[in-house]
């Protein structure tokens, strides 16, 4: 596909007066949280935490032109992304565990973050890519009209877990120029032993719908970058093809068989993972694994998967 000159959205929201509205809305509900579907309801504006231990503002691990990426986010300049501390879940195999489930970073208020977005588009980078943003969307919000007004004109990308709230993704309606949700586990059982919470697969699937409703298939411009659309990435899991075939009828049935689709070959035991804790996932993804995944989202339908080569370190089994 091709798009014309990219605009950004969130400029026509800044002065029509609608990010500030959302932004007011966003940030009143950080009295009583109800950002992401835990809903915990406690007051973020006094600095109480939770399950995502983020209390008024936003918490960086780092910041950076990344390069691992997907071939139209990082182009030649690299995505420019940053990345959140703390999550919202509690992946037992996250590759991230060490900002996911552990003290990293700094705390920064609105204005050091919009800083942060224009570092990056100043360096060259192709877009800004929030990473783990599900516990933070008041702060992000607030961030805007700084960024804004200093000139921020980039696609921004919502990098995520899919473990959001849908009035969280209304919210960024305009304002998100790409999603991309990662859709892990497709059961109920398997998503409370793995991720520690069952709801997850319903929660995922009605995020998807709505994110897809706001800016449709994956558009990329003539030099082959990624302006506005939904990304799904799912990470296959030993011996889980079960749940591959199942999320890829979805996506193909439910969302558009157009749907831009990166099926990731990187596991790895990590975090919490050993032969004592979760031995059934205790080793790497053969690349016989992987090989059927991809037959199965074709067919399943889908058209449109990432072309990158599978990861080296896949076993060959």
């Amino acid at each position: 596909m091709q798009s014309n000159e990219f605009v950004p959205r969130y400029v026509e929201l800044y002065h029509s007066g609608e990010l500030s509205r959302r932004i007011e809305a966003s940030l009143a509900g950080l009295r009583k949280c109800m950002v992401c579907p835990w809903q915990c309801e406690v007051d973020r504006i006094k600095d109480e935490k939770k399950v995502c231990k983020t209390g008024r503002y936003s918490q960086v691990a780092s910041y950076f032109p990344h390069f691992g990426e997907e071939d139209c986010l990082r182009g030649w300049l690299g995505s420019g992304t940053i990345f959140f501390s703390w999550c919202n879940l509690r992946c037992v195999f996250c590759q991230n565990y060490d900002i996911s489930q552990q003290e990293a970073g700094f705390i920064v208020g609105p204005k050091r973050l919009a800083q942060m977005m224009l570092e990056l588009q100043a360096m060259g980078c192709h877009n800004i890519n929030w990473v783990t943003p599900e516990h933070v969307v008041p702060q992000l919000l607030e961030a805007m009209p700084y960024a804004v007004e200093a000139g921020l004109r980039l696609p921004i990308v919502y990098n995520t877990s899919g473990f959001d709230s849908l009035e969280s993704i209304r919210l960024m309606d305009g304002i998100v120029d790409i999603y991309m949700p990662d859709f892990k586990y497709w059961s109920p059982h398997k998503s409370k032993r793995y991720l520690k919470n069952k709801d997850y697969p319903e929660v995922v699937r009605n995020v998807i719908k709505e994110m897809h409703r706001q800016v449709g298939d994956l558009m990329i411009d003539q030099k082959g970058l990624a302006v506005r659309g939904l990304l799904v990435r799912h990470l296959v899991m030993p011996g889980e093809l079960s749940e591959t075939d199942q999320i890829m009828t979805f996506l193909a049935r439910e969302i558009s068989q157009h749907t831009y689709v990166n099926i990731l070959g990187q596991y790895h035991p990590d975090g919490k993972v050993s032969s004592s804790k979760f031995p059934e996932i205790n080793r790497s993804v053969s690349r016989q694994e992987m090989n059927k995944a991809r037959d199965l989202a074709i067919h399943a339908g889908l058209s449109r998967l990432d072309e990158r080569k599978p990861q080296q370190s896949l076993l060959t089994f």
